[in-house]
This record gives structure tokens, C-alpha cells and sequence, in this order.
């Protein structure tokens, strides 16, 4: 198409003046680049049926894991992992019964993992009498040399709805009586506790089974051979009454040679970067953390089995992707790195293998904002955890974590589950954790728990998307100022923690 001389000048004219206005305009703030459609969209892709809940240690979570990365990428982040890629690969350790166990009760031989089950990993060698008795007769009998054996009683009316608790066990009867059982026969000298499960008891029963599978896992991130061995001890056997053979009498006999299988599987920390705009400040780090696995499969609740971890913890990992994007488009004055630890739920697996195996040191690590489960509860208020003492470390990232916040998210926080004597003990049970353990001045960013957490309930379809925005702008806004900060955020000489929760899930001494 032939274009007239004068029009062709009068479009260059044009094309010149809205390029030079263009380029008058101030940039875009990255911020608007954090969009609920985009965190939406992850959101349903990450936390769907179709990634299997994710679970550490399985092919579920490599899967999730390449997905991540794979939207990291394309938000412009580049790879910080081993050799050039995404990913930083670290071992889990396994354990669980051996199928090929020996139990055997009367003379009636039961299929480990079908017929009966341990309440733990455990070793044990037993052949000891049986003595039958019911919940209410355990107190002060004398059990020693012998094997205890109590059917399970349903509660006589249900229990009202528990605060959440720190995992899926807690919802489970049976193990709640069987607790009960261990309790009252603890002195007793008993060489094996028997719980009878009847078969119109079959959710309970599977309640008890599907964890079994799994066993424990464990991490021996600096050699130091950490792992958790199975340990010789009193089993804890689930038995199906049907699977006995019509009961069991006092007198007959258990028989058990119970063992351990032991496993090796790899877990992933996903790792990309966006290097700093300042020579002098681009060898420092704003670490974004968050965690991309969740319970897999489990039993089944109301006709579903999938645990999808939607709030926890998909929120936080689309919400990191979300903040990519943003520093993408205009890098702060320090580098952002970004980490989706894996196997979280096994432990703080992830988190703790890379304070151990650092690819970036420590010391360039600035601040750690670590986010868990930032899409639930009410759209006012969240949780800011280090920001009180003793488990504040960093006073300097406080302020300007509170400051962001009036700024952008105008959340009311709630600090009292930063209390070192909080019942959940919340400030110890995500990746935050080992970097402020190992001198990095951390927050960990939350709205806490809900009644559906650790259940197949966690699902996208009841995150407050719109409130998960929010956080993810609130979680950017704090790690742009340190960023662009002159100074790094200064430690607080007066952190200490009070108490840890390790990966067993016992408190303990720092």
C-alpha cells in the first residue's frame, strides 16, 4: 500500500509525540502486576485434583514442583538451583513396618498393613498371653509379661468440633482412644497394647490404616546421621475384630516379630532469583519462602481423599510467583530470591536442608518473609509471626513490615499466637524457622489456622482470593523496602526461642 508523503509525516509526528509522552509517564508500579485473576488461576492449577495433594517424597510433589518452576520461569525469574536449573534435589529418609511382619493372634496369622496395623514405626518381638479388658477396668491391673487387648468404643455422643491441631492424627478416634488406652496401662508392664476395631467401624479403620503406609521420614542434612532409626519399644497394634476370627479370649496367645523396611526418596526445593539493579547491593538477598507440598492422599471424608492444601500451603506458593512477576518487571536495588521448599509437611525438610546446603550464604540473606496459609479467615485481620519478643529477631524488619502494611493491606494483626506459651506453638511450624535459627532476620506471614485445615476440605474454592492478594501485596510491599533499603535490617541481640517444635513433633530446648 502506497502511503501519501504528507501523511506519512503527520503519522511519524504522531507516533513521536505519544512516544515522548510515554515515556514522560511514570513507570507502572510493579505492585499492580500482583493481580487476583493471576493468583486465582495458580491458586485452581496448584491446589486441583489433578496435582494429588502434593505429597512430599512422591512423584505428586515432583510433579507440583516442575509446575512451579515451570511458572517461574515464564514470570521472568531466573533459575538459582544446582548446576543451572530450578531445582535443589536433598534426600528423605523412610521408614515403616515391614509388610512381611509376623503377627499372629490365637494361632490366627494377620497380614500386616490389611489386618493389622502399629500405631507407630516401631521394632518389637512379643509372645506373650493375651488378657481381654474393657476402657474402664485398665486402672491399677497388673499387665507385666502379658499383651492388653481392648476393643474400640465409639464416643457415646460426638465430640464438639476440636481447635486445629497439628495434623490429620488428631482427627482420628480410634487413635484418640487408643491414646487413652497407652495412658492408663503405662506402668502396668504390658508387652503389647491391642486395640480390636469391629468391622461397622470400617472409617475408623481406614482412619487408623492409610497413614500407616507412609510410616516416618527423616533428614540428615549435614551428615551427622540425624535420621529418626526405628527403635525397639511396646507395639501399638489397630487389629480388624473380623480379621481374629470371630474375637479374642484371655489366655490365647500374641505373637509378633515385627521390622522395618527403610527407604531413600528425594524431595526438592524449587530456587529462582531476579538479580539486584545495584553493583554494590545485588550480592544481597530478600529471601520470599514459602512451601509447595501438602498430605497427598489420605483416608477418605465425605466421599473425598485428596487433601489439596489449598490455604496451606498453595496460597503462599502461587502468592511468591505473584511477587516474582512484580520484581521481574523492575528489580529492586538487591537481588529477591525466591524458595518453594519441599516436603514441609515431613518436617521443615526443605528449609532445614538448605540452611545446611546454602546456594546462596546465609550471611547474603537479609531478611527471610516466609508466608503459610495466607488465604482463610476473616478479610480484616492477620497474623505477622516474629514480631514480638523473644521471637522478634529483627525489630528494623518489623517496622518496616508494619509500615507496609498501613501502606498497602491495612490489616488489624493479630500478635497473640506469637506468645512463646500459645498452644499450636504456630511460631515453630513453618520455614522461617531454620533461617532464624541460623542468624537471617525472618517473618513469617499467616492468617492462621481454620476448621479445615489438614483435611480434604482445604480446597481452592474457599480461599478468600481477594484477602490473599492482599497478603501477597503486603508479603511484596515489606521485601521491595528491604530491597531498596541502604541498610540491611539489623538483628535484635535479645531473640531467643523459648521452646522448638522438631520435626517429631515434640517441644524442646533450643
Amino acid at each position: 500500500m502506497r502511503i501519501h508523503k504528507t501523511a506519512a509525516a503527520a503519522l511519524l509526528a504522531t507516533s513521536y509525540v505519544a512516544l515522548t509522552v510515554a515515556a514522560q509517564r511514570p513507570p507502572q508500579d510493579p505492585i499492580s502486576r500482583i493481580r487476583e485473576a493471576d493468583i486465582k488461576r495458580d491458586l485452581f492449577a496448584l491446589a486441583g485434583d489433578e496435582m494429588r495433594g502434593r505429597e512430599g517424597g512422591t512423584l505428586d510433589e515432583m510433579t507440583a514442583s516442575a509446575w512451579v518452576a515451570e511458572r517461574a520461569r515464564e514470570a521472568g525469574l531466573q533459575p538459582a538451583g544446582d548446576n543451572g536449573t530450578y531445582f535443589q534435589f536433598f534426600p528423605l529418609e523412610r521408614y515403616r513396618v515391614s509388610a512381611s511382619s509376623i503377627v499372629s493372634v490365637g494361632g490366627k496369622a494377620l497380614r500386616m498393613g490389611r489386618d493389622v496395623v502399629t500405631g507407630a514405626v516401631v521394632l518389637a518381638d512379643v509372645d506373650a498371653p493375651l488378657v481381654v479388658a474393657a476402657a474402664d477396668e485398665l486402672a491399677n491391673m497388673d499387665l507385666k509379661g502379658k499383651a492388653i487387648v481392648v476393643k474400640y468404643t465409639p464416643p457415646a455422643t460426638p465430640a464438639a468440633p476440636a481447635a486445629p491441631q497439628a495434623g490429620p492424627g488428631s482427627q482420628v478416634a480410634a487413635r484418640t482412644f487408643a491414646t487413652g488406652v497407652q495412658r492408663s496401662v503405662a506402668n502396668a508392664g504390658a508387652t503389647a497394647i491391642v486395640i480390636l476395631i469391629a468391622d461397622d467401624q470400617k472409617d475408623q479403620w481406614e482412619r487408623v490404616a492409610a497413614p500407616f503406609v507412609r510410616g516416618t521420614y527423616a533428614l540428615d542434612p549435614d551428615g551427622t546421621a540425624e535420621q529418626r532409626t526405628p527403635t525397639r519399644g511396646v507395639p501399638l497394634l489397630f487389629v480388624r475384630e473380623s480379621a481374629t476370627g470371630g474375637g479374642v479370649a484371655t489366655g490365647a496367645r500374641l505373637t509378633a516379630s515385627i521390622f522395618t523396611d527403610s527407604f531413600t526418596y528425594p524431595s526438592v526445593n524449587v530456587i529462582a532469583k531476579v538479580p539486584g539493579r545495584d553493583a554494590k547491593l545485588r550480592d544481597e538477598y530478600v529471601l520470599f519462602s514459602a512451601h509447595q507440598d501438602h498430605d497427598g492422599e489420605r483416608f477418605t471424608v465425605n466421599g473425598d481423599k485428596i487433601w489439596n492444601g489449598a490455604d496451606d500451603n498453595a496460597t503462599t506458593a502461587v502468592a511468591l510467583l505473584a511477587i516474582g512477576r512484580a520484581m521481574a518487571a523492575s528489580p529492586g536495588r538487591r537481588s529477591a530470591l525466591f524458595i518453594w521448599h519441599g516436603s514441609e509437611e515431613r518436617g521443615l525438610m526443605g528449609s532445614r536442608w538448605y540452611v545446611k546446603h546454602p546456594i546462596v550464604p546465609l550471611a547474603s540473606i537479609v531478611a527471610c518473609l516466609n508466608g503459610d496459609m495466607m488465604g482463610r479467615n476473616d478479610p480484616t485481620t492477620a497474623a505477622l509471626l516474629g514480631a514480638v519478643g523473644p521471637h522478634r529477631n529483627s525489630p528494623e524488619l518489623v517496622e518496616t513490615a508494619y509500615a507496609a502494611n498501613k501502606a498497602v493491606s491495612q490489616f488489624t494483626i493479630d500478635s497473640s499466637w506469637d506468645d512463646p506459651n500459645h498452644r499450636e506453638g504456630w511460631y515453630y511450624r513453618s520455614d522461617h524457622l531454620p533461617y532464624a535459627r541460623n542468624g537471617v532476620p525472618s517473618l513469617f506471614f499467616s492468617t492462621l489456622l481454620h476448621a479445615d485445615y489438614h483435611t480434604p476440605f482445604d480446597n481452592p474454592d474457599r480461599i478468600d482470593v481477594a484477602k490473599l492478594t492482599k497478603m501477597t501485596r503486603w508479603m511484596y510491599a515489606t521485601g521491595r523496602a528491604v530491597a531498596d533499603a541502604d541498610k540491611k535490617p539489623a538483628l535484635d541481640p535479645a531473640f531467643k526461642l523459648e521452646r522448638c517444635r522438631d520435626f517429631t513433633g515434640t517441644y524442646c530446648a533450643p
